[in-house]
């Protein structure tokens, strides 16, 4: 047991060295503030359930005054069959609809919509599932100045450098990088839909 004691201390000492911090404490949603439908959100088990009507859970919480510019953003996620989800970065709390600015990162690995997991949605799609549902996996996303890229499991799926005088397509218009930065947000798309996030952390980048 002490043994055990000491490399859970060792571990926790490590993640502090590295920067990491957490977002979601997996007790509550302390931190976060969902728009048109709160419900859609539950904690349960030390996850965040994603569940119901259409609605977005924006990161209003200290970290960092809720706003990042260049970062690398982990979660763990797993979807249910024919789920949809995604996570925004660059955004900020909007009362209604779909986020407006930024860009969201996709979390379909069956549902019908052909864009897929970890591809940056409607500007570089991925459109082959890089995971399963019923499987957790890690969903990395970094931000460095004009590039967004995307990992899942370590394996680079996606990147999107935004260019000089960048023109987003119609209908999107919002998307694009704030150069004061953003907050993240969470969608939940539909009732259909349920997707877990065991771990959502950040790591301020220079």
């Amino acid at each position: 047991m002490k043994t055990l004691l000491a490399l859970c201390a060792l571990t926790t000492v490590a993640f502090a060295e590295e920067g990491w911090k957490p977002l979601f404490n997996g007790k509550d949603l302390d931190g976060w503030k969902a728009n048109e439908k709160p419900e859609t959100f539950a904690v349960k088990d030390g996850e965040l359930v994603v569940r119901g009507d259409r609605s977005h859970l924006f990161y209003v919480g200290k970290e960092n005054d809720a706003k990042f510019k260049n970062f690398e953003l982990r979660l763990e996620i797993m979807t249910k069959p024919k789920a949809n989800s995604g996570v925004y970065v660059h955004t900020e709390f909007q009362a209604e609809g779909w986020p407006a600015k930024g860009y969201e990162i996709q979390v379909n690995n069956t549902h019908q919509d052909p864009k897929k997991t970890a591809g940056v949605y409607a500007i570089k799609d991925n459109f082959t599932a890089p995971a399963k549902d019923g499987e957790w996996f890690t969903m990395d996303i970094t931000v460095k100045d004009k590039a967004i890229t995307t990992r899942v499991n370590g394996k680079e799926t996606t990147t999107w450098t935004e260019p000089e005088g960048w023109q987003p397509p119609k209908g999107f218009e919002g998307r694009k990088l704030n150069p004061n930065g953003g907050t993240i947000a969470i969608q939940g798309h539909d009732p259909g839909s349920e997707v877990h996030y065991r771990k959502i952390e950040i790591k301020p980048l220079p």
